[in-house]
């Protein structure tokens, strides 16, 4: 890496801690920024139980390698309150404050400019930024570049969450085991508001969501991980598949998002067969 590889020619990566480093969301971040190109994980942070004590000891790991010993032999530190900080949230809190950011940045990083009306309002320096619901990011991503060129005029989805997403220890094996649960109480509403948001227009200081009906039925599925999604949408200016096809392999997303560290394939690619494509 060199100094030029960083946003604003940094010349070194951003201290960041990750909070509730011990649990399934949080071993994620932390293997995500163990060797990251912009961030040195610097603390890891946890409830009084894990407080004092190595991060290797206090960790079951869940999935895949643990993490190099630099990491695992560092002490957890306790969740105290600090003020002043930036906080990136995966948390369902503040995903629907006006003045919060709920942020994917290739579909809607000018967001971000809630933050400065967020320090005014709160009166303080630091700020929080969330992520969406795992469904409602998928299907935002996928949706962008459809609303912006054919405009969203109503939305059906229907999820095929994996058992993965309700943490640990999760769904109860009896009950998922060939089994298939139609609801998961909180997240119909919850990928209904948010895409709303996910897709709306930042404006003078505010975002307008958007204005397209969505409805959404969640159902947990007997897979270990990745989440299926099966979309019904109806649109202003209705496509023709090899026009919706099109639309999203010309999309870039936000100009001001091309040099992120995204992990891209080069094998992407959407399908060519129009009978295959329901819009």
């Amino acid at each position: 890496m060199t100094p030029s590889s960083l946003p604003g020619n940094r010349k070194g990566k951003w201290p960041v801690a990750v909070l509730g480093a011990t649990g399934a969301v949080g071993q994620m971040f932390v293997r995500l920024l163990a060797d990251h190109p912009w961030f040195e994980l610097k603390e890891l942070a946890a409830s009084e139980r894990s407080a004092g004590r190595k991060y290797g000891e206090v960790t079951r790991w869940l999935e895949g390698s643990p993490p190099p010993d630099s990491i695992t032999s560092r002490r957890v530190i306790a969740c105290d309150p600090q003020a002043g900080k930036f906080v990136l949230s995966n948390a369902k809190n503040f995903r629907m404050e006006p003045d919060v950011p709920l942020v994917i940045p290739e579909v809607n990083g000018d967001h971000l400019g809630l933050l400065e009306c967020q320090r005014k309002k709160r009166g303080w320096t630091g700020g929080i930024v969330t992520n969406a619901n795992c469904s409602a990011t998928v299907a935002a991503v996928a949706l962008a570049p459809l609303h912006q060129k054919f405009g969203i005029r109503q939305l059906f989805l229907s999820t095929m969450q994996a058992v993965s997403g309700a943490g640990y220890p999760g769904v109860p094996s009896l009950d998922i085991l060939g089994n298939v649960i139609p609801y998961i109480a909180d997240e119909e509403g919850k990928l209904e508001r948010e895409m709303l948001k996910l897709l709306g227009r930042y404006e003078d200081g505010e975002v307008m969501s958007a204005t397209f009906k969505v409805s959404a039925h969640t159902n947990r599925v007997p897979v270990e991980h990745g989440h299926t999604i099966c979309m019904t949408i109806g649109f202003e200016d209705r496509p023709s598949p090899e026009a919706a096809i099109q639309a999203m392999r010309d999309w870039k997303g936000l100009p001001a998002t091309a040099g992120l560290p995204t992990i891209r394939s080069s094998s992407q690619s959407y399908p060519t067969d129009p009978s295959r494509s329901a819009m």
